[in-house]
């Protein structure tokens, strides 16, 4: 270390390493961008970055000017039943439960539903187009939903190849301008494509929600270079990974990256023991928002003692 400089100061553009925009003092220390947008990725300077907690303030994830103290939301599908599926809800703290429009009895009270399971006075149920194939299958599908007193909010699914689940983009694209534009909170399922994340915003999109691998895989962060970028660019709304995660640990780095929340389901619905499941996301997505926003120190290639030598009897 540098006479007259400390630790933190040193290590502080760690984050920033290889990031466009960085700078380097007269020294040659590595220094943050000026630009805020550049200066994301640094967990040393929490005021600049999207959502972080700025001390002595709420941490509340806000979308669409709407408060949400868990960053974890939870689906329906899948559970082995519908008493299981309202356990894991508990669990999991969440605030938020997506409901598939097309799948879900709407209509028929005599019916069992599983929204007689959804602790309405707790959760806000976030209506979603699964199944849909084209814009006008989710346009048609997200009016269904709101007409029937589910919500004006949508996670909005335009799917575009049937094997893999990935979302076709213009169809994406074509239906969340026409939501956006009837007075829809549109958060759409999406692609690491930051080109097409600004798109959407530009459409009116009020979050992006990237995968982080293919819906249902469990194959955990596939993307980390992807969804950095995106995460260091997109700063005006909030972004939320949704589909791939496996397992608590893969909650945690994409929090860990900076992102505003995470929607599971199949990782907690085909557990062995759901409800456990339910709970260990939720204290993995409080730890690594906490990581993030406490700043991880600096990778080195050497070892570094935990104790300074300074003062050591020799």
């Amino acid at each position: 270390m540098r006479s007259g400089e400390s630790s933190r100061a040193y290590f502080k553009g760690a984050f920033y390493l290889g990031l466009p925009g960085n700078r380097t003092s007269a020294k040659g220390w590595l220094l943050p961008s000026r630009d805020p947008q550049r200066a994301l990725l640094s967990n040393r300077d929490p005021a600049l970055r999207a959502g972080a907690r700025i001390k002595g303030m709420s941490d509340a994830l806000r979308i669409a000017g709407r408060d949400f103290s868990s960053r974890l939301f939870v689906g329906t599908g899948k559970y082995r039943s519908f008493q299981e599926m309202a356990r894991c809800h508990a669990a999991s703290g969440a605030e938020v439960v997506t409901v598939a429009v097309r799948r879900v009895n709407l209509t028929d009270k005599s019916k069992e539903s599983l929204l007689d399971y959804i602790d309405r006075s707790r959760m806000f149920i976030l209506p979603n187009t699964a199944a849909c194939y084209t814009a006008e299958e989710a346009i048609r599908t997200a009016r269904l939903g709101r007409e029937v007193g589910l919500s004006n909010w949508v996670k909005l699914e335009v799917i575009g190849d049937q094997k893999t689940l990935f979302p076709d983009n213009q169809g994406l694209l074509e239906a969340t301008r026409v939501l956006a534009a009837e007075g829809f909170v549109v958060l759409p399922y999406t692609n690491d494509d930051l080109v097409n994340a600004r798109k959407l915003i530009d459409a009116g999109a009020a979050a992006v929600m990237p995968l982080a691998a293919p819906i249902g895989s469990g194959l955990g962060i596939q993307n980390a270079t992807n969804l950095r970028i995106l995460r260091e660019t997109i700063t005006e709304v909030p972004l939320i990974v949704d589909a791939g995660v496996g397992t608590a640990s893969d909650a945690a780095i994409a929090m860990e990256l900076g992102f505003d929340g995470i929607l599971m389901n199949t990782a907690i619905a085909e557990a062995e023991d759901a409800e456990k499941m339910a709970e260990a996301m939720k204290l993995a997505v409080q730890a690594g928002r906490l990581a993030f926003l406490a700043g991880r120190m600096p990778k080195k290639l050497y070892a570094s003692a935990s104790s300074p030598l300074a003062g050591v009897v020799r």
